[in-house]
């Protein structure tokens, strides 16, 4: 029975074809920094989520930035990336034990005829387990996610980690890829993506790249937002793109600015209104509750009033009492406000 590789296997060398379609860029042992660098000649298989608006954290118009090098790099992990790095060797090295083959790391592929289009495999396999008759090459998608997200994973991965393994088979040729995934450090999945699966939603995939790559990362024209972008990503990517605001720009009265303020007011007003209406049937409730601290209909239980609590710090006094303390934990962040003059407040709400 063959075993997975030891760690840290010799690579190919960059430049040479390691997959059918594929050509290494950079080996595996290339320092982060200049990794990031070189994803940005092209549209790797971690940036398809984002081009098809599946990622709850980036939209097309973050790989555009990112792409021409308007944003930095993320040289920060969050706790999920970070665990995801530390268990992807020996996730890998278990599908290897599980399926009796050999994986190794590789590194970051281009397409031989289609330059820009990048993906960087978690591990290349040169003894894939579906077929023991041949020697023939497939790859290895090492994945974990958390215990609140297994459903999604019930009948394969889901539909942002699809697009980005059907972007690898696109970018290298392959006709399948492995994927492992582990939930909640302790479930642990195996499912394989063939190509002739998805010849629609790969074709499709690579329409909708090429066209952010050829008609907007290359010209430099920014894609327009179309509504579908989780807003709270548009907000980060403008707090990246421009941490020191300054200056006035001038915007036609007749523009887009116009009707999103005119948007903007009226779903300030909603949230007011619908805050005063949830104020007012909660006093309702108060009032038929009386003096008691529950309600019953029927001998069933309706609801009741049940204290809770949280740690408020007492600034002023922590200053006065504990000054040292109050200037080495306080301190005044800036943050961002929408300022509205009154007078468009009155012409746009009306």
């Amino acid at each position: 029975m063959t075993t997975a590789a030891p760690a840290g296997p010799t690579s190919p060398a960059a430049g040479r074809p390691v997959t059918p379609t594929g050509r290494l860029i950079l080996p595996h042992t290339t320092p982060r920094e200049e990794w990031l660098d070189a994803r940005r000649a092209g549209i790797g298989s971690s940036d398809l989520p984002a081009v098809m608006n599946l990622s709850g954290f980036k939209t097309p118009l973050h790989v555009y930035h990112d792409k021409r090098g308007a944003l930095p790099h993320d040289d920060e992990f969050s706790e999920a990336a970070h665990f995801g790095v530390i268990f992807e060797e020996p996730l890998a090295r278990d599908w290897a034990r599980r399926n009796r083959t050999v994986v190794e790391s590789i590194g970051l592929i281009a397409n031989e005829a289609e330059p820009w289009q990048l993906c960087t495999l978690d591990r290349l396999c040169t003894e894939c387990p579906l077929d023991r008759s041949v020697r023939s090459l497939c790859a290895l998608e090492v994945k974990t996610r958390n215990a609140f997200v297994a459903n999604l994973w019930r009948q394969g991965p889901p539909d942002d980690v699809l697009a980005q393994v059907l972007w690898q088979i696109l970018v290298t040729g392959l006709d399948h890829i492995h994927v492992v995934c582990l939930i909640g450090g302790q479930d642990y999945r195996q499912y394989t993506v063939r190509r002739d699966e998805h010849v629609k939603l790969v074709a499709y995939l690579h329409a909708k790249a090429s066209r952010l790559w050829h008609e907007h990362i290359v010209p430099r024209r920014p894609p327009a937002t179309t509504g579908e972008e989780p807003p709270d990503a548009l907000l980060d990517l403008y707090d990246r793109l421009h941490p020191d605001r300054k200056g006035v720009v001038v915007l036609d009265r007749d523009g887009d600015a116009r009707d999103a303020m005119t948007e903007y007011l009226e779903a300030v007003a909603e949230k007011s209104a619908a805050e005063r209406k949830r104020k007012a049937k909660y006093a309702r409730l108060l009032e038929a509750l009386g003096g008691a601290q529950a309600a019953m209909v029927q001998d069933r239980p309706f609801f009741s009033i049940e204290q809770s609590y949280r740690k408020t710090p007492d600034l002023e006094r922590l200053l006065e009492e504990f000054p040292e303390a109050y200037r080495a934990c306080v301190e005044d962040k800036p943050f961002d406000r929408l300022s509205i003059p009154k007078f468009v407040r009155e012409e746009y709400a009306a």
